[in-house]
């Protein structure tokens, strides 16, 4: 019951920052592909190594001292409004979002090489037409395994930013468990993340 009444937190948590790695990652990882070795590729490459680089505990404090103590714009905590989904969100997806891009840049680089995409470019067909329908349909392939397997660590990694934002989902119940040496609760909420991963997992 303790775990049920937390899960919903963490899955809005880990649905929003889902949704910020693809809408942030698939677009930038095109430009960086159909770019490539350019100021733009570069730039992106260097925004991804960052993002696997930085750990998420240090991101989150960043942040917090940055627009939450400093600015004053966001919540430094707690949850309620859509306000206070944009630190925790951002830094769940941070790593995600990097990784995607590079996956993605790869990707859409090696099916650029293949014979099917000549054609489509010597028969006449736009560019726009050529990057879209026939090289990043075919590479979202790797990309959506990638990403379905992602919704775990989102889910595992919520632990630490939970804590961190004061976030009340299953993350930060399963921290004040183990204080607490409550070793049923923290049981339940391994069980309750690893069944939705595997679940997930099946699903892909």
């Amino acid at each position: 019951e303790v775990i049920a009444e937390r899960l919903p937190a963490t899955i809005r948590l880990a649905a929003f920052a889902f949704v910020l790695s693809i809408v942030f990652a698939i677009p930038f990882g095109v430009v960086s592909a159909t770019r490539a070795h350019s100021l733009v590729d570069y730039a992106v490459t260097v925004m991804a190594l960052v993002g696997q680089s930085i750990p998420s505990f240090w991101l989150g404090i960043l942040l917090i001292l940055l627009f939450g103590v400093d600015l004053r714009w966001l919540p430094i905590s707690g949850s309620g409004t859509w306000q206070h989904l944009i630190m925790p969100g951002i830094t769940l997806s941070a790593f995600s979002i990097a990784r995607n891009m590079r996956l993605t840049r790869s990707s859409m680089l090696d099916y650029m090489q293949r014979d099917f995409v000549r054609t489509a470019r010597s028969k006449g067909l736009p560019e726009n037409r050529v990057i879209y329908a026939h090289v990043l349909r075919n590479s979202l392939l790797p990309i959506v395994t990638a990403i379905g397997l992602e919704i775990g660590y989102l889910l595992g990694g919520s632990v630490i930013v939970e804590t961190i934002f004061g976030w009340p989902g299953v993350g930060r119940e399963i921290v004040a468990a183990i204080g607490s040496k409550d070793f049923y609760v923290v049981q339940a909420g391994v069980i309750m993340l690893a069944l939705i991963f595997a679940g997930v997992n099946l699903m892909i």
